[in-house]
């Protein structure tokens, strides 16, 4: 029985990635793009390679005889696929998948922006602008009425911050957007690749995540840069601190939520504990102070000499 699962298994995966697509132009995709990564990589690790293309290129003319944006799609996600996909064949680590996965898709993005200007005219800025001011419009129509608003107004000039923020993040969310895929598709793909007879390597348990210490000086360049661009005009200073200064901020956390996990297994509290405690340091900003003190000070060796 588990045989024939694991022979059907790939022809699932096929119609699955077939459906990913398809779901592209409907408004489904704002979830759907986050998952597009994974059928390459189950299938590209779990197959040869001419069997792989057997399941991939029906899909691909499939998708190609409906609109030819599709197989555009398609090329842009395929390429971290394969790549998470041959070295989950080669067990490698599973933050090297992560890492080179990350790197692709970040590589993708860039080339896309680089085309798209050079060659399309696409005005990225532009876009942003149409999005906020076509978001907020309704916000300005209301605040014009008082009544409806009970005398707070939106004005243009807020409009304006907004969407000039959103363009300097544009690199934060270009970096936070491919890593929610490489970790979607690291999260589905390691159990369906374990049941297909893949063995592929876990990440590190949490209690055990530990980030670099170097960490800790980037911080405080950042917070340096920060004060220089408010004394300067500097554009690309403003760029570097808006976005390394929420990248920091999430390692942070990841380093806070790593030393609960670590404090409830040395303390053998109760498993729901170090998870609920992901909800104040993601909403207390704060809190992320606990990781930037686990990073300087020895504090996980402080817990387990005192339990000795």
């Amino acid at each position: 029985m588990n045989l024939l699962k694991q022979r059907f298994a790939p022809a699932v995966w096929s119609i699955i990635y077939l459906l990913l697509l398809l779901s592209l132009l409907t408004p489904f995709s704002m979830v759907t793009a986050f998952l597009l990564v994974v059928p390459v990589a189950v299938l590209f690790a779990a197959l040869p390679l001419k069997l792989f293309m057997l399941h991939i290129v029906p899909v691909w003319l499939a998708v190609a005889l409906i609109h030819p944006i599709f197989l555009v799609m398609a090329a842009f996600f395929l390429v971290p696929g394969v790549i998470m996909g041959q070295l989950y064949r080669k067990q490698e680590p599973a933050m090297k998948v992560l890492r080179y996965g990350l790197a692709a898709l970040l590589l993708e993005l860039v080339l896309l922006l680089v085309v798209g200007t050079a060659f399309f005219q696409l005005d990225v800025n532009q876009y942003v602008d149409d999005i906020v001011t076509m978001t907020t419009q309704p916000l300005e129509d209301m605040g014009s009425s008082g009544a409806l608003t009970g005398g707070l107004t939106w004005t243009a000039e807020q409009s304006e911050a907004i969407s000039r923020m959103t363009q300097m993040m544009l690199p934060f969310a270009m970096i936070l957007s491919s890593l929610l895929i490489v970790a979607i598709t690291h999260a589905i793909a390691r159990p369906v690749l374990n049941r297909m007879g893949v063995s592929v390597p876990a990440l590190k348990r949490a209690k055990d995540w530990r980030l670099p210490r170097s960490l800790i000086w980037y911080y405080l360049l950042v917070v340096i840069l920060d004060f220089a661009s408010q004394d300067s005009d500097s554009r690309f200073l403003e760029v570097i601190v808006v976005n390394a200064t929420p990248l920091l901020q999430l390692c942070f956390m990841i380093q806070a939520l790593g030393f609960f996990f670590f404090l409830a297994d040395n303390r053998k509290w109760h498993p729901i504990l170090p998870i609920l405690s992901a909800i104040p340091i993601v909403l207390f900003p704060p809190m992320q102070i606990i990781g930037i003190l686990d990073l300087v000070f020895p504090l996980r060796q402080a817990f387990s000499k005192n339990k000795r």
